[in-house]
């Protein structure tokens, strides 16, 4: 290849990619009522709350079914997704349990604190500070991916406030020693990761995309898209990759806090065909919480809550029962 062809193609691989990100960064608007973006009501056919949190955060929330069930579920996202990703959960759910999912500060429609902690001990305490301000409780606590480590350390602080537990696909222990997280925690949360989804908004392309069997409608690709569509919001699904290692000391602490709850019934759904975290993982928390219930989801992937709702609400109700 001559010089002046190299420089051509570089110079179109530029313009391409430059295109690309003006894409990614569209700028979908607000939504009614002043929120962050708009949100169909027939995807997402919730009351939208929000509440403000001691330090600076403001959280928006669901709050759907009736105030005096039984049970309340307190529903936790992981990266990159918000509370969207429980919609078809909290559909089939809110008639018979109380169903609050938040955002996390900087996720789907909350705003984080002008100081910006988008540390993993800091988005637990977060929840902390929402689950105190709202008074829940006890709780029937369902987690999965980052979900595990925020949900679970608040757990082992306040055991007092969770009656039951749900464990999707997650962990809740340094990951430091797992070569296959090290490698993704290096590669995601290093500068090829940070460049690709500051610019591209590509963590979440990609994350959303490989990690469920289904294939998303383009309205609901769009939803998990919008919260990062303006750039400047992009930065807690970059540092979330490289937290999986580097939050090895709060990771300690969640594991620590873990023998607070391992009396706690345990329902684990797992989505079998999850490349990310393997049978063993699985197979950790049934030797940590001896009351539990598998329920293994045979053809979900990673985001379990997109590819088997029915199969997981029908074995919440079976376990809350």
């Amino acid at each position: 290849m001559t010089l002046a062809l190299s420089f051509v193609v570089i110079v179109v691989l530029l313009a391409v990619a430059f295109v690309l990100a003006k894409i990614s960064e569209r700028d979908p608007g607000t939504g009614a009522n002043g929120l962050l973006f708009p949100v169909p009501e027939d995807l997402y056919p919730f009351t939208h709350r929000f509440i403000d949190l001691p330090r600076g955060e403001h959280i928006h929330y669901v709050d759907e079914g009736p105030t005096n069930a039984r049970h309340t579920i307190l529903l936790l996202h992981g990266n990159p997704t918000w509370s969207f990703l429980y919609r078809h959960i909290i559909k089939d759910l809110r008639s018979t349990f109380r169903c609050v999912a938040p955002d996390y500060p900087g996720f789907g429609l909350s705003e984080g604190s002008p100081a910006g902690r988008e540390l993993a001990r800091e988005y637990s305490k977060s929840i902390e500070a929402f689950v105190d301000r709202l008074r829940l409780g006890p709780l029937t606590l369902v987690v999965q991916d980052w979900g595990g480590p925020i949900g679970l350390g608040l757990a082992g602080r306040h055991p007092e406030w969770f009656d039951h537990l749900v464990l999707g696909n997650t962990w809740a222990w340094p990951a430091g020693s797992d070569r296959d997280k090290r490698r993704f925690s290096q590669l995601m949360g290093g500068p090829v990761g940070r460049f690709l989804g500051t610019h591209f908004n590509g963590i979440v392309h990609l994350f959303m995309r490989l990690g469920t069997a289904k294939k998303y409608s383009s309205r609901e690709l769009e939803m998990y898209l919008r919260p990062f569509r303006r750039k400047v919001r992009r930065q807690p699904t970059v540092v979330f990759p490289h937290e999986i290692v580097s939050s090895s000391e709060y990771l300690t602490e969640v594991e620590s806090g873990l023998t607070n709850i391992a009396g706690l019934p345990t329902l684990i759904v797992w989505g079998v065909a999850d490349r990310v975290y393997p049978p063993r993982d699985r197979e950790r928390f049934e030797k940590i919480f001896p009351n539990h219930t598998t329920v293994l989801l045979r053809e979900a992937k990673h985001y379990i809550q997109e590819d088997a709702p029915e199969e997981i609400c029908a074995a919440i109700r079976n376990f809350l029962r």
